[in-house]
């Protein structure tokens, strides 16, 4: 269900004893369990915008995908609510993205992954692909085009173990978006390229785009960490001002799931040192667009930043 403003969240184990009164935990009838939607087709959760778009993708007709987080959502913030655990209690698969991206939800999967299909999409990138920061994965992977691309096999096979009726159409539906992907993957690194090598240089809200950077050849900064829970320090706001001015980058970025305090701090702090820095662009980072918009789409929202990013630097 589509998170919005609600009162205090309880714990796991309080959420757990409500809904094992409720029936829900021991596998009622017409409940978890259950061989696909009231109208045939499989009951996916997804948690995010990007997994929900590779599973819609893959799945074709034969999927009924229901979204955790909509738009403009942090996973890494997102707690779970009482309709989520319904929701994922209810699900015949549940696909995650993994790496930690939605920590607050690891003990809700790790307890359904005990009774149901449940995957984190990036469980097979090869650890040599993956980033790391402060002793962490980066779970920022669906920025390199290329990376998230892999991603398709994991919907694609746990699709065929579930409903092998239907493999071939997984099979060809996962190589078609495949293709669309390596398609997607040029076009980034052919925009990328108009822009003067000097120029390539990224400051965002926090430090998404590691994976962009390294496939596009760009220079990326980002003011708080990979997770949106840690906090930048003085020290480290004042040294981006301090690159700012004496590279003369003329562009800082906002981000959709963020918000723009710390990048707002940026511009004082240039301001003050004579130096007019101003903001190129919204882009997505942990959140897709609204549904029905370009953006709302994993290639759309990728295409969407590209843009921004190239115009602004460019």
């Amino acid at each position: 269900m589509v998170p919005s403003p609600r009162k205090k969240t309880p714990k796991w184990p309080q959420l757990l004893a409500v809904f094992a009164l409720g029936g829900l935990l021991a596998g009622l009838p017409g409940c978890a369990g259950v061989d696909g939607g009231d109208d045939g087709r499989i009951r996916v959760v997804a948690t995010t915008g990007m997994v929900a778009d590779l599973v819609e993708r893959v799945g074709g007709g034969h999927v009924l995908v229901e979204q955790l987080m909509a738009a403009g959502i942090d996973p890494h913030q997102y707690k779970a609510v009482p309709d989520d655990v319904i929701a994922c209690e209810r699900a015949d698969l549940i696909f995650y993205s993994g790496l930690h991206l939605e920590g607050k939800l690891a003990d809700l999967f790790e307890k359904l992954a005990a009774k149901k299909p449940t995957y984190a999409v990036t469980s097979k990138l090869p650890e040599a692909s993956l980033l790391h920061s402060g002793g962490a994965h980066d779970p920022h992977v669906w920025f390199d085009v290329s990376l998230w691309r892999q991603t398709i096999a994991v919907v694609r096979d746990a699709l065929i173990e579930f409903d092998a009726e239907h493999a071939e159409e997984y099979r060809k539906s996962a190589a078609a978006y495949e293709a669309e992907l390596d398609k997607l993957h040029q076009e980034c690194k052919t925009a990328l390229a108009q822009v003067p090598k000097e120029q390539r240089v990224m400051v965002t809200a926090h430090d998404a785009f590691q994976y962009f950077g390294r496939a596009y050849d760009v220079e990326v900064h980002g003011i708080q960490g990979i997770s949106t829970e840690s906090e930048a320090s003085v020290s480290e706001v004042n040294a981006l001002v301090e690159m700012l001015v004496s590279r003369k980058i003329k562009a800082v970025f906002v981000e959709t799931s963020v918000s723009e305090r710390n990048i707002r701090s940026l511009l004082e702090g240039c301001k003050a040192q004579g130096h007019e820095v101003r903001i190129g662009g919204e882009l997505f980072s942990d959140a897709m667009g609204e549904k029905g918009k370009p953006e709302g789409t994993y290639p759309g929202m990728v295409r969407h930043n590209v843009k921004t990013i190239v115009e602004a630097l460019k």
